[in-house]
């Protein structure tokens, strides 16, 4: 996460700005992909010109203008938020409920010969679902310790299109949309 937070902050010298990022990708399926888009905003065009201009052999693997500490670990925020934003609560603990059940009933089922075997399986079960909450609870502190530092730097919570909450900096918007709207607390 930390690489790609450089890299977003790297782009936004250059005129683009973090639309969203997705888990998924490469040869296991445990990577991310960010998509970045271009800054529509004049004060970014500005520095991408500028940027251009001072670093002209950046694209090339030549010099690259230097980012601010605190520019990649507010990029890390909003995207340590998104990817915690995936699942709803709801939707988090009915698919780890079914993950769970479904893991105690193969376990069971390949060593039902062993009555030793279904007692541990029930009891995984139990102990896994038990465990459900605290999970919840961790992503929330999570959530929230993200959410406060981006509020923090001014950034505004909004609502996209699915319904999600998203950050956008000051005087950001959303990919896409016209203009971003403050959510209502």
């Amino acid at each position: 996460m930390s690489k790609l937070a450089r890299l977003g902050a790297l782009a936004q010298q250059f005129g683009y700005d973090y639309a969203y990022v997705k888990q998924g990708a490469g040869p296991r399926g445990d990577g991310y992909v960010m998509t970045l888009v271009p800054d529509p905003r004049p004060e970014a065009r500005e520095r991408a010109t500028r940027n251009r201009a001072r670093y002209p052999d950046a694209a090339d693997g030549g010099a690259l203008p230097p980012v601010a500490p605190e520019a990649v670990r507010l990029f890390k925020a909003r995207i340590a938020y998104d990817l915690a934003s995936r699942l709803t609560e709801k939707r988090m603990l009915w698919l780890a409920g079914v993950a769970f059940t479904l893991l105690a009933g193969a376990f069971a089922f390949r060593f039902r010969a062993h009555p030793t075997a279904l007692v541990v399986a029930a009891v995984g079960w139990a102990v896994m679902m038990a465990v459900l909450p605290v999970g919840v609870f961790v992503n929330r502190r999570y959530k929230e310790r993200n959410s406060a530092m981006l509020r923090a730097a001014g950034f505004a919570a909004v609502t996209d299109a699915e319904g999600k909450l998203r950050y956008v900096p000051p005087g950001g918007q959303l990919p896409g949309r016209v203009r971003a709207l403050p959510r209502e607390r």
